[in-house]
């Protein structure tokens, strides 16, 4: 062989490559529990307030997500603690003739910012839409929320829709 030996680098393989965000960063993403529920509301309580909006009813939110069904929230734990919540649900897409997952909500405690939990929530719903066959995970994000712009153009593609609200 001529010239200079390549150096040998370590090479991480996971069986379950799903969870390889959470090997690498060390943030555990698990759906929400019932011991959860005060931690989750506090987080929607600042999602809310950074939108500026007045939370909804939480109790009815909560029921949303563990008696209905129609909604599902994952939390981000760090050390222990729980930093952040995604909330998710199905939707069709029938002219791609399939289904995709809309997330509604996304929020990192600001204390927790930067720990990788974000990522790793947007990389469980990822692996969460592989396994059940839907086409995309999309979601809309206030035009000046560059922080979160910043993560979320690593890992997705921004998109050319306009989004319309049409009230009732």
């Amino acid at each position: 062989m001529d010239g200079p030996r390549p150096k040998l680098q370590r090479v991480l393989v996971l069986n379950d490559v799903s969870n390889w965000y959470t090997v690498l960063v060390g943030v555990v993403v698990r759906p929400v529990v019932e011991s959860d529920r005060a931690r989750w509301a506090e987080l929607y309580r600042g999602y809310a307030a950074f939108y500026e909006v007045t939370p909804p009813d939480l109790d009815h939110l909560w029921r949303r997500i563990t008696e209905l069904g129609d909604l599902e929230c994952f939390v981000a734990e760090l050390d222990g603690a729980v930093v952040g919540l995604a909330h998710v649900r199905a939707f069709a897409r029938p002219l791609e003739g399939d289904w995709g997952g809309f997330l509604d909500d996304l929020f990192v405690d600001p204390a927790g910012r930067g720990s990788g939990a974000g990522a790793a929530l947007l990389e469980h719903l990822r692996g969460l839409a592989r396994e059940r066959g839907w086409g995309v995970v999309t979601w809309i994000t206030a035009g000046d929320n560059q922080v979160a712009r910043r993560l979320y153009d690593r890992l997705a593609e921004a998109q050319p829709w306009v989004t319309y609200d049409l009230a009732p």
